[in-house]
């Protein structure tokens, strides 16, 4: 977005299903940018409000319920910024807790 006049260099965007996940997502990145010495300028918003804004200056972070997402499409308000696209990772669910199961 550097091309584009704006107050930030990146936008990231993010959802979630629930207001805990979307609480995690947005704890998650202000813990990791905490880490890297980034300063939070400003935080917005709150998982029951359906969206988290996370003003880093040079970048701003987004984290939305889904349909709060689509419904705003912010993907779209920017759509000739540059993109880059972050697969998915999903954790593989442990049914056993790490335990081994005993056979009879």
């Amino acid at each position: 977005m550097r091309q584009f006049p704006t107050i930030c260099d990146y936008f990231v965007i993010a959802s979630g299903a629930s207001a805990p996940q979307i609480d995690a997502i947005a704890d998650n990145i202000a813990v990791k940018l905490r880490q890297r010495g980034q300063r939070l300028f400003h935080k917005e918003g709150n998982a029951a409000a359906r969206w988290i804004l996370l003003d880093y200056g040079d970048v701003v972070a987004h984290v939305f319920y889904e349909e709060t997402r689509r419904f705003y499409d912010l993907e779209r308000l920017w759509g000739d910024a540059p993109r880059k696209r972050f697969r998915e990772i999903r954790r593989k669910k442990k049914t056993t807790h790490g335990k081994k199961k005993r056979r009879a």
